[in-house]
């Protein structure tokens, strides 16, 4: 008797591991899952394998060792780390400062104070750099009043030149720092802290001595985070470096292959997309090998705020006064740009108009770039939302040993400058017979912003119950229905917000499409920079407000519908 019990126990085990791993890639051909796996891989090949293989074998030729050693490439090299590195300590030392105070204390109106220091990331950092260029323009408000004051006869404040660089990379990347520090800050467990005070430890050495070293890997993260960001980013180098002749890789790269300066830009390109995607991926691997925050498990009591006292009310009063220069103040100079008929005409109720805003938005290239941006914008939307959910599904619900590759191949382009994708991609491009056309943009757009909807389908995806799975395959279905009728259908909403927040960041983007645009395929952002540069301020001033109001809007909504979201999965969770 004991034998066939033996063996009636073994076969029921086999069969709940067998429905453990429901979605997993087993018997011939995986069912279907097979093939799905091997169509995953081959739009990454395509869209992310072969523009890296393209640029490291192209850059890597012995030939370009003299592009490298060029003294304008190795001003401009180090002008990008300097401002890069720079900006991302004054980022992440003020997100920190930010998530202290506005998420650990009990300071007076930190939600409002919250929303109004995000600003600066919903807003893309080349039309922040013009807001601050209407801000501290010599014919501006705050000059024309300084000057008054002071007697000077020329501006009192200059925007231009590497320090305003540096300084207007970390006013667009402080958000960044601040998200991941705070995030770390809510994951602290409260039982830490409590039995710290109960041995006698007051709130702020409960804090400097318990909290702050659990948080240190954010810090970490979040400087490696902004110092890669702001190492890529093309549009506040070009409009407020160049003008003082301060280079950087990625403005030295469009001066390659837009002004004609160099017989065959490619291959400089090239060594120069190599030595960005070099230093990004040192950025990265510096990040991993320092020690992780596992500690964080966020269980336990609720921390307990710090007491400001009586200085509650002074630090207030002198963080609203810093988000009213920071975030408020260049937005209102912007708008004033854009509804004044030109440069320097007093602001007067008389002299308000929309003329700019009509003009901006009736003109022949406004219109074929906003058409280009929406149709960009929403097949990278389509694409990144399909392609995002199976990698997703496949990282989650399945055991494979190709997962941990999958997962690198399809989140390693977040980590990599946006000028090393689309140099990837301006290589390739002819091979693919794409080049000059809107595809390459859409290429690229879709490498780029991947990550997006692989990081946000991964938590519903892995809230869903394995009974759910179980209950398909005892049903009859096979591996992939009932992956695709349990955790794709209920992940769908997850996927189309991440999509929903491609196509928000696509139809703004400026670093990939600068450099990869063609006669008849600039996008809005390409014709908000060219109307920059050619002295049309007004008009890009307008365009750049419209983006800017829609961008916030979308951005904002977007956020607040996946924290409900968030929120009502906890709360059925809990019950």
């Amino acid at each position: 008797m004991g034998e066939p019990n033996r063996g009636t126990s073994n076969k029921g085990a086999s069969n709940r591991d067998s429905s453990n791993q429901s979605a997993s890639d087993r018997g011939p051909r995986g069912d279907g899952l097979h093939w799905l796996r091997l169509a995953v891989w081959a739009a990454l090949a395509l869209l992310v394998l072969l523009p890296l293989g393209v640029i490291l074998f192209r850059g890597a030729q012995p030939a370009n060792a003299d592009v490298l050693t060029d003294p304008d490439v190795l001003a401009a090299a180090w002008n990008s780390v300097s401002s890069a590195a720079g900006s991302a300590a004054l980022a992440t030392a003020f997100g920190a400062l930010l998530a202290v105070v506005l998420d650990r204390t009990d300071l007076p109106g930190r939600t409002v104070l919250r929303w109004i220091f995000l600003l600066p990331f919903l807003i893309p950092p080349f039309i922040g750099a013009m807001s601050w260029m209407a801000l501290l323009s010599p014919a501006g408000t705050v000059n024309q009043t300084l000057m008054a004051l002071t007697g000077s006869t020329g501006p009192v404040l200059d925007i231009y030149g590497g320090g305003g660089v540096v300084f207007l990379l970390a006013v667009h990347s402080y958000p960044l720092a601040y998200l991941v520090i705070s995030a770390a800050l809510r994951r602290v467990p409260g039982s830490l802290e409590e039995a710290a005070r109960i041995s006698g430890a007051g709130g702020l050495r409960t804090f400097c001595q318990v909290t702050l070293p659990l948080v240190r890997p954010a810090v970490v993260a979040a400087f490696v985070l902004t110092l890669v960001a702001n190492l890529s980013d093309f549009g506040i180098p070009a409009l407020i470096g160049l003008p003082e002749r301060y280079t950087t890789l990625t403005t030295l790269v469009y001066r390659y292959l837009a002004s004609g300066t160099v017989t065959n830009p490619l291959p400089a390109v090239a060594a120069i997309g190599v030595v960005l995607l070099v230093l990004g991926l040192a950025a990265v691997l510096m990040q991993r090998r320092l020690p992780g925050g596992s500690e964080l498990g966020g269980s336990g009591a609720a921390a307990l705020p710090l007491q400001l006292g009586s200085a509650r009310w002074v630090v207030a009063g002198l963080l609203w006064c810093t988000a009213a220069v920071v975030c408020v103040l260049p937005l209102l100079a912007l708008t004033e740009q854009a509804l004044l008929p030109a440069p320097g005409v007093p602001l007067t109720w008389e002299n308000l108009t929309l003329a700019n805003i009509a003009r901006a938005l009736t003109s022949g290239g406004a219109l074929t770039g906003i058409a280009n941006s929406v149709l960009l914008a929403l097949g990278a939307a389509v694409a990144c939302g399909v392609l995002g959910l199976a990698v997703g599904a496949l990282l989650t619900r399945t055991k494979h040993r190709s997962n941990t590759a999958l997962d690198v191949t399809a989140m390693l382009p977040q980590a990599l400058p946006g000028l090393v994708l689309a140099v990837a991609w301006l290589l390739i491009a002819p091979a693919l017979g794409i080049f000059n056309t809107p595809w390459v943009i859409l290429g690229a757009y879709v490498m780029a912003f991947l990550a997006l909807v692989v990081q946000s389908v991964r938590a519903p995806l892995e809230s869903v119950p394995v009974s759910l799975d179980e209950a398909a395959r005892i049903s009859g279905a096979g591996p992939l229905r009932a992956l695709g009728d349990v955790a794709l259908r209920l992940s769908v909403p997850a996927a189309v917000s991440g999509a929903v927040v491609v196509a928000l960041t696509a139809v703004r983007e400026l670093t990939i499409s600068i450099l990869l645009v063609a006669p008849g395929s600039q996008t809005l952002g390409v014709v908000i920079f060219n109307l920059q540069q050619a002295g049309d301020y007004n008009s890009a001033s307008a365009l750049a407000l419209l983006v800017t109001i829609v961008g916030v809007a979308g951005l904002s909504a977007t956020a607040a519908l996946g924290a409900r979201r968030t929120a009502r999965t906890r709360f059925q969770k809990g019950k």
